[in-house]
C-alpha cells in the first residue's frame, strides 16, 4: 500500500503537467469549434443551397471517419503532401477542432430549426431582416435549449484528446504511458489517469447543472 502511495506521488508532477497540456487543447479546440460550429450551422439552415451543400459534405465527411484517421491525416497525410511541417499540438488543435466543429454544426442546426417559424415571421413582420431576427430572436433560444448537448459534446471532446498520444502529444494519457513504460505500474498510473479526467468531466457537468438552472427557459 505505501508502495502505492509512493509510485503516484512520484508520478504527480508529470501527470499535472500532461492534465494542464490537455486543458489547453481542450480551451483552444472547443473555442475553434464553437465558431466553425456556428458558421457551419448558419450555412447548413440557409435559403441558399450552395451554403447547405458546403456545410452537408463538411458534416457528413468529418461524421463519417474515425478521429484518429482525421489527426493522422493531418498529422502525417498533410505534410507529407504539401511538404511541410506541422507540429503535433498544432495537428491535434486541428483535428479535434474540425471534428467537434461538426458535431456542433449539427447542434446549432437542431437548435435553430426547433425555435417555430412563428418566431420568424413575428420578428419579420417587426422590420427586422433575416440577419437580426437570427442575432436576436432565434439564437438566444436555440442556445438555452443547446446547452446539455454542448455540454455531452464538450465531454466527448476532453475523452478525445487521448486519441492524441498516438502522435506523441505529452498530454494526460500520454503522461501515464510514459511513466508506465518507466515503472510498469499500470494499475496505479491509469487508474490516477481516470480518475483525473473523471475530475475534469464532473467540474464540467456540475457547471452546466448551474448554467442550465440560470438560463433554464421559462
Amino acid at each position: 500500500m505505501d508502495s502505492s502511495l509512493q509510485v503516484i506521488i512520484d508520478a504527480l508532477p508529470l501527470l499535472l503537467q500532461g492534465t494542464l497540456v490537455t486543458l489547453k487543447i481542450v480551451i483552444i479546440s472547443l473555442l475553434i469549434a464553437l465558431v466553425i460550429g456556428l458558421v457551419s450551422g448558419l450555412m447548413s439552415t440557409s435559403l441558399n443551397r450552395f451554403l447547405r451543400l458546403i456545410a452537408s459534405l463538411y458534416v457528413d465527411l468529418i461524421r463519417g471517419t474515425p478521429l484518429l484517421v482525421q489527426i493522422f491525416f493531418i498529422y502525417f497525410g498533410l505534410p507529407t503532401f504539401l511538404d511541410i511541417r506541422i507540429p503535433a499540438e498544432t495537428a491535434g488543435i486541428i483535428a479535434i477542432s474540425l471534428n467537434a466543429g461538426a458535431y456542433i454544426s449539427e447542434i446549432f442546426r437542431a437548435g435553430i430549426n426547433s425555435i417555430s417559424r412563428g418566431q420568424h415571421e413575428a420578428a419579420r413582420s417587426l422590420g427586422l431582416n433575416r440577419y437580426q431576427t437570427m442575432r436576436l430572436v432565434v439564437l438566444p433560444q436555440a442556445i438555452r435549449r443547446m446547452i446539455p448537448t454542448f455540454v455531452n459534446q464538450f465531454i466527448v471532446t476532453i475523452k478525445d484528446t487521448s486519441l492524441l498520444s498516438a502522435i506523441g502529444i505529452a498530454e494526460l494519457t500520454q503522461s501515464g504511458e510514459i511513466i508506465v513504460s518507466s515503472n510498469f505500474r499500470a494499475f496505479e498510473i491509469y487508474g490516477v489517469v481516470g480518475v483525473f479526467y473523471l475530475i475534469m468531466i464532473t467540474i464540467l457537468s456540475r457547471a452546466s447543472r448551474y448554467v442550465e438552472r440560470r438560463y433554464a427557459i421559462g
